[in-house]
């Protein structure tokens, strides 16, 4: 390091040399002001008009002019160094930033003359390469002009294959957004050079590499051999044999075999020896070179491929810089896509995966296409190949999906044929990106089946990080777009496909297909049944992770495992158990059905887990606990489709509970130094179904309710908003809700907690305040007036306030404080609207209500208060109608009916004018007339909307106006009907329509067996045309209205429609 006085006299000097002395020493001193900047680019703030301006040295010394290329690269090395960034300290500002990059640029854009030395170009692109990373990084550089990424883009395709073997491309000046590969054209001395290496199938390739290679021949011929073979493997996979179960003979399942011993070098071995870089091992008698000229090339090969790893590492950089709609524009530059037929396939990321000699590059190349592939799931979401196209023209959509398919075939040829174990995680994590983004639900089936059967084998893998990668795949597969019916075939697969003979280095594990269950003896455990029969036979996915967790580790692991010395030597080195852990939930939560047959056995992992020591393999195990909970809460939902007899039995949920409650949850709950872990044993323990709970005995009820009681007061946050949640879970249990002392507490808890000052705490507890208010209208209509009556009126006091001033907070706690205020004043009763203490708040937290209606937020928060207005009409104690309020609420409602945005809002803002129930409720004459006018409007604009996505809401909110506009007409009173004779006069044709439809569809949802009462509109109508009859009468022709007529005559089309269609 240099301190702040000696580095200024010294950049000084440095500078006045370079512009005083000869040209033969301005290469030195270069060299010296690049050791100079390194790392110190912030404190050479006032040097960067002398280096960087317009006549700067630096920009001078690294033209493409220069005629000196080792001065170019000293200057553009310095270059490089001036823009590396320093943590806390202020960056190059834009305009040499600018200067730089198109420095930087156009040194990678220039072409190598032949007097220039292979190596120093190699150096010089380096430093280029470095610079334009160091201001991708460093400057928090956004690529956002389209010249700007094109050209970047260009030339970092082209530095990628720069020296690889067997191929030479030339690239245009820029890369454009295209949906199908560019112009990358390849050097025609080369063509004949790189055909071996193409990604041709060649019938008989297979057999001639089983001969010996000619010495001196490049190994690029062994890599395509592999290549041959990992594809015939690839593709040896089939539904078919899926389908009969005969999964054992499938060629795909240990691709050392198909590739012989070449395709598996043991790992431990220098890569360098590998068949694959063979090109290296030139026997001397044969060899064009000499020993020293030999090691010239060796030492080339190794700067081309720094270079590769050098534009692969900036490309990186790019894209997280590059947006990524922007960046998928590009998308056919760097991915494969299939070849068309008799034409070359563009060279791609894949292509250095597969073909380039060095695994670091290979690495590198991976690296990139998963940073592409991530986040790419609306970018796929497109693909479609499900149903053979028959046109003229290619849809983008099946491009999309060619591509997908190149991708997993081209990555699983990369997997068999790799021997670097570094490499051959980042293809298998690679792949796993891939499966989490492509959208199989409409592709066809089998790419899955091929990926599931190839990674097989690598779960036994002797490096560590392999076999956790493999695990992480295996995972993305059963999590994406789950069920889907390709996976659930698979997960069929007996236990036994595809691990015999593969030379695995734990094969007891899948021998024994009882030897797992043995290791827990659980509670439900089903007999045995005899040996070789299917059904006996678990999953084999789950049957894996199950092993790797509970059973002892096996002596023959690799080396690799010592990079985990911290953790027990009993078992498995913990990231392998803690994938196995989430691959398990993820298995539990997107096929359930499958994993429910071995629901007590999966609940003692968890309890093994959980009583462990190591606090991530303990959180896992209560995440599992609570992916087990959700999976039976989901059978048990009203709108399930699960059969009855297909769900877990209520009895076997019990037994679960109960020995989780028995064994490490409670201690798990009160592990207070272990925030996260306590948060996920809350969350776990909100999992649990209603009706087991209520069949639990009584003192583990109280130990459930006591714990989450008590983390409500826990300091941490997490836990205290994950207690308050599963408060309101609990509250809602019918053998809970009615215990008024359990109601009070939990009331006083929650209540705590929405004045917590963590904004996730108050979200929390204001859900859970929506659920107890919902629960105190539940126990008011089933139990009457006995509950109200023991229910603490200072209590429901504080609630009102509370709510009140949450409906102030922000829109996640706003939401659901609207909710819990609706349900209060609902709840409430005349004695408490008597009391003078109750009044205020009342007043306040309607002002609240209605406030919101009319407010900017958010539209769940609106639609919740148009809600929990609609509640508070229900209460007949409120002086609805009397009260200055009631003009309040009704003039809100009634402008969102007719000018929100939100289709939603207006249903239930119509919904809600709909709810009293008498004709006083409405107020004055000129207030019921104005609701009936504001109603007619929403009706006519029930169409009208900007956002298409709302415009699937129109049916419905038509049916909500129609039915508030009779539930008003069976109210009206003689005053109010000259007002609405106006506007049937005016507008009687539409509104006659509108109510024909209603009737009709309600015909419809009948005959198509939804829950529609048929009778029940015509009923309503029929109601309200004898109510103005009545009053039309009575009025004997003092005023000619006659609105009965009018609804008859709706009434009379509708049944004439209705008898036509059933002729």
């Amino acid at each position: 390091m240099v301190d702040e006085q000696n580095l200024n006299f010294l950049l000084s000097y440095c500078i006045s040399a370079l512009k005083q002395c000869s040209s033969w020493t301005h290469v030195e001193i270069l060299q010296a002001l690049a050791a100079l900047v390194y790392n110190n680019g912030p404190k050479c703030q006032k040097y960067l008009p002398d280096l960087l301006g317009k006549t700067g040295l630096l920009v001078q010394f690294s033209d493409s002019a220069q005629p000196d290329v080792e001065l170019r690269r000293a200057a553009v090395r310095s270059m490089a160094n001036l823009c590396l960034s320093v943590p806390g300290q202020p960056y190059l500002d834009e305009s040499y930033r600018s200067v730089c990059f198109q420095t930087f640029l156009s040194v990678l854009q220039s072409s190598k003359t032949s007097d220039v030395d292979d190596i120093t170009f190699c150096m010089l692109l380096q430093n280029a390469l470095k610079g334009i990373q160091s201001l991708l990084n460093g400057g928090k550089m956004k690529l956002m002009q389209t010249d700007q990424i094109g050209s970047l883009l260009a030339v970092l395709k082209k530095c990628m294959f720069h020296g690889l073997p067997g191929l030479s491309i030339e690239m245009p000046a820029a890369l454009y957004p295209a949906p199908l590969p560019q112009y990358d054209k390849r050097s025609p001395v080369k063509q004949e050079q790189s055909e071996p290496a193409a990604f041709k199938q060649t019938g008989n390739r297979r057999k001639k590499s089983k001969g010996k290679q000619k010495k001196g021949e490049f190994g690029e011929e062994g890599r395509e051999d592999l290549g041959d073979a990992g594809n015939e493997s690839v593709l040896g996979a089939n539904m078919l044999k899926l389908h009969l179960g005969d999964v054992q003979s499938s060629p795909c399942l240990d691709p050392r075999t198909r590739a012989s011993d070449v395709a598996y070098v043991p790992v431990g071995k220098d890569h360098l020896s590998s068949h694959y870089t063979s090109w290296k091992r030139i026997s001397s008698s044969e060899s064009e070179y000499s020993d020293a000229e030999g090691g010239i090339q060796s030492k080339m090969r190794s700067y081309q491929a720094n270079v590769r790893q050098g534009a692969l590492a900036c490309f990186l950089s790019a894209i997280k810089s590059i947006e990524k709609r922007v960046l998928y524009g590009y998308w056919s530059a760097f991915v494969p896509d299939a070849p068309g037929i008799g034409s070359p396939q563009s060279v791609s990321l894949m292509t250095i995966a597969l073909k380039d000699p060095s695994p670091k590059t290979r690495a590198c190349a991976l690296q990139v296409l998963s940073a592409i592939l991530e986040g790419s799931k609306q970018f796929l979401s497109v693909a479609e190949d499900a149903n053979d196209h028959k046109r003229a023209f290619t849809p983008f959509s099946v491009t999309i999906a060619s591509s997908i398919r190149e991708l997993h075939r081209c990555l699983l040829l990369a997997l068999v044929a790799e021997s670097s174990s570094q490499t051959l995680t980042q293809i298998v994590k690679c792949l796993a990106n891939l499966v989490s983004n492509a959208p199989y639900s409409r592709l066809k089936p089998g790419l899955l089946t091929r990926v599931w059967n190839q990674i097989k084998p690598y779960i036994c893998h002797k490096d560590v990080n392999v076999r956790v990668s493999s695990l992480t795949l295996l995972g993305a597969i059963v999590s994406v777009q789950a069920p889907l019916p390709e996976v659930q075939l698979l997960l069929q697969q007996p236990s036994s496909s595809g691990l015999n003979n593969s030379g695995s280095a734990t094969p007891h594990r899948f021998n024994s297909s009882e030897q797992w269950r043995k290791a827990l003896p659980s509670e439900g455990e089903p007999p045995d049944n005899p040996a070789g029969c299917a059904s006996s036979e678990p999953c084999w996915l789950l049957r894996l992770c199950v092993s790797i967790i509970v059973l002892p580790r096996e002596d023959s692991c690799s080396d690799s495992d010592a990079n985990f010395p911290s953790f027990s030597s009993v078992y498995e080195p913990c990231p392998l158990r803690l994938e196995s852990l989430q691959v398990l939930a993820l298995l539990v939560k997107g096929y359930f059905s499958m994993a429910q047959s071995y629901f007590l056995e999966l609940g003692e992992v968890a309890c093994r887990c959980m009583e462990e020591m190591d606090p991530s393999i303990q959180l896992h195990g209560a995440k599992l606990l609570e992916e087990l909970g959700t999976g039976v809460l989901q059978q048990y939902k009203p709108d399930s489709a699960v059969a009855p007899d297909q769900r877990v039995p209520v009895s076997v949920v019990v037994t679960f509970w109960t020995m989780m409650l028995n064994g490490p949850l409670p201690g798990t709950l009160q592990n207070s130094p272990h925030a996260t872990l306590q948060t996920s044993a809350c969350d776990a323990l909100s999992s649990i179904l209603p009706e087991a709970f209520c069949s639990l005995q009584n003192d583990q009820q109280i130990l459930c309710v006591t714990l989450l009681l008590g983390l409500n007061h826990s300091e941490n946050p997490l836990v205290k908003a994950a207690a308050a949640r599963a408060l309101g879970v609990y509250i809602l249990f019918s053998c809970l809700r009615q215990d008024v002392m359990f109601v009070a507490d939990t009331a006083n808890a929650i209540l705590n907690s929405l004045h917590d000052k963590s904004p996730n705490v108050r979200a929390k507890a204001a859900w859970s305040l929506g659920n107890l208010t919902d629960t105190l209208i539940i126990n008011m209509e089933t139990m009457g007036q006995s509950f109200q009556e023991e229910f603490s009126d200072l209590l429901l006091l504080k609630m009102l306030r509370s709510a009140t001033e949450a409906s102030k907070d922000r829109d996640k706690v706003k939401s659901n404080a609207v909710r819990a205020l609706g349900n209060v004043l609902h709840f409430l009763q005349p004695y408490h609207i008597a009391n003078p203490r109750f009044r205020e708040a009342i007043e306040e937290s309607l002002q609240a209500l209605i406030s919101t209606v009319q407010s900017e937020a958010t539209m769940k928060v609106r639609w919740n208060a148009c809600y929990a207005l609609g509640n508070v009409f229900k209460n007949p104690a409120l002086p609805l109608g009397e009260a200055p309020w009631t003009t309040q609420a009704y003039s809100a409602l009634s402008s969102v009916v007719k000018s929100c945005k939100n289709f939603k809002v207006r249903i239930k803002s119509a919904m809600a004018l709909s709810i009293p129930s008498k004709r006083e409720c409405y107020g004055s004459t000129e207030q019921f007339c104005q609701i009936w006018s504001a109603l007619v409007v929403a009706l006519q604009k029930s169409e009208d909307t900007e956002d298409f996505l709302e415009f699937k809401y129109s049916a419905s909110l038509r049916t909500q106006i129609c039915q508030a506009l009779l539930h008003l007409l069976s109210l009206a009173k003689s005053t109010d009907l000259p007002v609405i004779w106006e506007t049937i006069t005016e507008d009687g044709d539409t509104i006659k329509s509108y109510v024909l439809q209603y009737l009709k569809s309600g015909v419809e949802e009948s005959e198509a067996g939804m829950h529609t009462d048929l009778c029940e509109r015509e009923r309503v109508l029929k109601g309200a045309i004898e109510h103005l009859s009545g009053i039309e009468k009575e009025l004997e022709g003092k005023a000619r209205v006659r609105v009965s007529v009018f609804l008859e005559d709706v009434l009379t089309n509708h049944a004439n429609a209705t008898e036509l269609t059933e002729a």
